[in-house]
């Protein structure tokens, strides 16, 4: 399950990230070539609880600044955002920064602040959940680009 899980967010980074090295390779306009995850890379579960009355409003801010945090921030790798079948105010989202200095260049971004400042009186609870890859070789970035020869 859990090498399933870790293949579609590996694919999801390829589509939302251009690759780099191919001449033959098309690069979306505004892409961003990712970074490998270095040795002090994060991989965060952000567990969010939105105020009902606010959900729809909350997912359009964490939306867009997910989406603008894919395409312009080549150290963030993953923004992948999902919600409870059960409970759409309980938000989960999982995170993938190459190192800390692009985490801690992520949350000082206009965008990033910008959710965040506009979303504080929308979140009942926010827990931060840093986790540990249980098979380091799995990292999506740094593998990708050597089985695919991105060189």
């Amino acid at each position: 399950m859990i090498k399933t899980i870790l293949s579609v967010l590996s694919l999801l980074v390829m589509l939302s990230c251009s690759m780099t090295g191919k001449k033959d390779m098309k690069q979306p306009s505004g892409m961003c070539a990712k970074l490998p995850m270095a040795a002090d890379g994060i991989v965060r579960l952000s567990k969010i609880e939105v105020y009902p009355e606010y959900l729809e409003e909350y997912i359009k801010y964490a939306t867009e600044a997910g989406e603008v945090s894919l395409r312009t921030e080549p150290g963030v790798l993953t923004m992948y955002a999902v919600s409870e079948k059960e409970n759409p105010g309980r938000i989960t989202i999982l995170e993938t920064y190459a190192s800390q200095e692009a985490y801690e260049s992520h949350i000082a971004s206009e965008h990033f602040q910008k959710y965040k400042q506009a979303t504080l009186h929308m979140v009942k609870t926010l827990v931060l959940s840093d986790q540990m890859p249980l098979n380091p070789a799995t990292a999506l970035i740094t593998s990708f680009k050597k089985r695919n020869d991105y060189e």
